[in-house]
């Protein structure tokens, strides 16, 4: 009725401090080869995984080694903490939202204890995944840089 049009911000944004990668130098065929979507992948050094986008939060695996968000744009949003990381069944993370919550990028979703997977000799290296682009075009951020959860752009809509 004004003209007043709502602002959503399309970008995904670093779910945790970390170095950006690509996401084919992921040393997991699975992510590398894109079979479960492209994206970009962080080599964690916090201890928080955060919400990468505003919306809301569909999956939380039982062992917590993943979530995912449909992002208010329509955007469908995987984030996979780890490598291997489903066989710890749960150990080592902490849940600190439900599925159903409403998120904010830069929400912590999830906890780690990094010494369990430090002792564990644990790859943290977290993939982000648009599982569902919406039919819109995207492009993963340049890598080698570093990232901070709910600042860095990693992926940007077009």
């Amino acid at each position: 009725m004004f003209g007043f049009k709502k602002n959503v911000d399309s970008n995904i944004y670093a779910p945790a401090d970390g170095r950006l990668i690509a996401l084919e130098d992921v040393p997991d065929q699975v992510f590398a080869s894109k079979v479960l979507g492209d994206g970009a992948a962080i080599e964690v050094t916090g201890e928080e995984i955060c919400a990468p986008c505003d919306g809301r939060l569909v999956m939380l695996a039982d062992t917590k080694h993943a979530f995912g968000i449909s992002a208010d744009n329509g955007v469908e949003v995987l984030v996979h903490i780890g490598l291997d990381t489903v066989e710890f069944n749960g150990t080592g993370f902490t849940a600190l939202k439900a599925v159903n919550d409403r998120v904010k990028k830069g929400t912590p979703i999830i906890r780690l204890d990094r010494e369990f997977f430090q002792s564990q000799n644990a790859c943290l290296i977290t993939p982000v995944l648009i599982s569902n682009s919406a039919g819109c075009p995207f492009t993963p951020e340049t890598t080698g840089k570093e990232v901070v959860a709910g600042e860095s752009v990693v992926i940007r809509f077009q």
